[in-house]
């Protein structure tokens, strides 16, 4: 029997049809929990929604396509789960993207621009705020309180070459995380943040994504990817997903009963870089 006690729960990932977001999803299934997949991404959301109910014995797992960036569109998905599942008991604030982009490219091939910028703030940033106000407002209505994680990263404290405005929006959340768990902390609302570094690919690292981001640091994409191994991480490897979302289990779990306002780094030890 699982100590971290999560089952009859129900939770909503956004971002949960693939990456670190199916895994999480994967990981909050097995532990028993009801599963909201909220995405963008219908074809691929359903499919992650069906492994799921594969793995649980037909659990009450639930897909519904969401724009993090419409407050109509995270107010439905947020209804839905509560028309389906009766409450939402943990949100994970997964969504996200990543455009590498130069704050001056001299040669004008990959500078950030107010479209990448604006596009970048809209899913990372502001997703996260108006998840993380619709999901409070029906866990304050049902009074027994709740977990929202966001999904931060290493580089919103460390910076990144060539992810500048990225890391900005995930240095933002290390902000939200202690702002809203000192607001939501009456409520018996707990907020914490998970900070990932290098890992597995993800549909994050896709072959356009590696191209854009070694031109940033001037070198091939085969020596980008030899970088990846060469980055000084003390455990001498990248992280896995699963890795991350057994971060993101316990942490929404009672175990963590008095861990809020924080932001847990998985690195391997990373520091720079």
């Amino acid at each position: 029997m699982s100590r971290l006690n999560l089952a009859r729960k129900s939770a909503i990932v956004t971002g949960g049809a693939a990456g670190i977001g199916k895994s999480i999803c994967t990981a909050l299934a097995e532990e028993g929990v009801s599963v909201t997949v909220a995405d963008i991404d219908a074809e691929i959301g359903q499919s992650t929604v069906q492994e799921l109910k594969a793995l649980s014995a037909g659990g009450a797992h639930l897909f519904v396509e969401t724009d993090v960036t419409s407050r109509d569109s995270v107010t439905a998905m947020v209804g839905q789960t509560v028309e389906e599942h009766g409450k939402v008991d943990i949100l994970v604030n997964n969504a996200g993207i990543l455009i590498p982009r130069l704050l001056v490219d001299p040669q004008g091939k990959v500078e950030l621009d107010e479209a990448v910028f604006d596009k970048t703030v809209a899913v990372n940033q502001k997703g996260a705020f108006l998840c993380a106000q619709a999901v409070a407002r029906e866990m304050i209505g049902r009074g027994e309180g709740g977990v929202i994680i966001n999904m931060a990263s290493e580089s919103g404290l460390e910076g990144s070459e060539g992810q500048s405005a990225y890391a900005g929006t995930k240095g933002a959340l290390y902000a939200y995380t202690r702002s809203w768990a000192k607001e939501l902390g009456k409520y018996d609302i707990r907020m914490v943040g998970v900070a990932p570094a290098i890992l597995e690919p993800t549909a994050l690292r896709s072959p356009e994504y590696e191209r854009a981001l070694a031109y940033t640091r001037g070198m091939s994409v085969e020596q980008l990817r030899a970088s990846y191994e060469k980055v000084a991480v003390p455990l001498g490897r990248v992280g896995r997903l699963d890795e991350v979302a057994d971060v993101v289990c316990f942490l929404a779990s009672d175990m963590a009963s008095y861990i809020t306002g924080t932001v847990v780094n998985i690195s391997g030890g990373k520091s720079r870089g």
